[in-house]
């Protein structure tokens, strides 16, 4: 199925702002968790854990839900497809690890947090993890933006056969 050109042009849209909304609240995230690294001030820490908290629910986990969802309609309703283009495929696993990750290092964000508000002290546990968390989805974002920049060539079994059909068709 093929999308008509205006809810294309408005799922690709979506789909590149939240990619990129994704991308600068990392950036975001990752200047908290350096902050928290380098500051002596106790108040800070404690307000660093709680912004990583707030963002990494209220801003990050939304947009990379949405990234994933509207780059799934992209390649199901445009000709590109979803199992054609090796570089397809890669960025879809490479969003899917990146979100489950996000997913699964949440709750430790939300406990930490949890942790340094309730105890009233800051607590350095956990902000060499976030950092690496982070500057991983950093660098998995990146590549896929490169393979969406570049698309490198390569198609899929499923996708030779598929331009093979519509090779044949077409001569008809």
């Amino acid at each position: 199925m093929i999308m008509v050109p205006w809810f294309r042009k408005l799922t690709l849209t979506i789909h590149i702002t939240s990619t990129v909304g994704w991308l600068g609240a990392v950036f975001g995230y990752i200047a908290l968790v350096i902050a928290a690294l380098i500051t002596q001030d106790v108040q800070m820490g404690r307000v660093a854990w709680s912004a990583m908290e707030i963002i990494g629910w209220y801003v990050i986990v939304p947009l990379a839900l949405v990234s994933f969802l509207t780059g799934l309609v992209m390649s199901l309703g445009t000709a590109w497809g979803l199992f054609r283009h090796y570089w397809i495929l890669f960025k879809l696993l490479l969003t899917i690890v990146a979100t489950v990750v996000l997913l699964l290092n949440m709750p430790t964000v939300s406990y930490l947090a949890n942790v340094t508000h309730q105890t009233g002290a800051f607590n350095f546990d956990g902000l060499w993890g976030q950092l690496l968390h982070a500057g991983g989805g950093l660098a998995v974002l990146f590549l896929t933006t490169i393979l969406s920049v570049y698309k490198p060539r390569g198609m899929t079994r499923y996708g030779i056969q598929k331009q093979e059909q519509l090779r044949k068709l077409s001569q008809q």
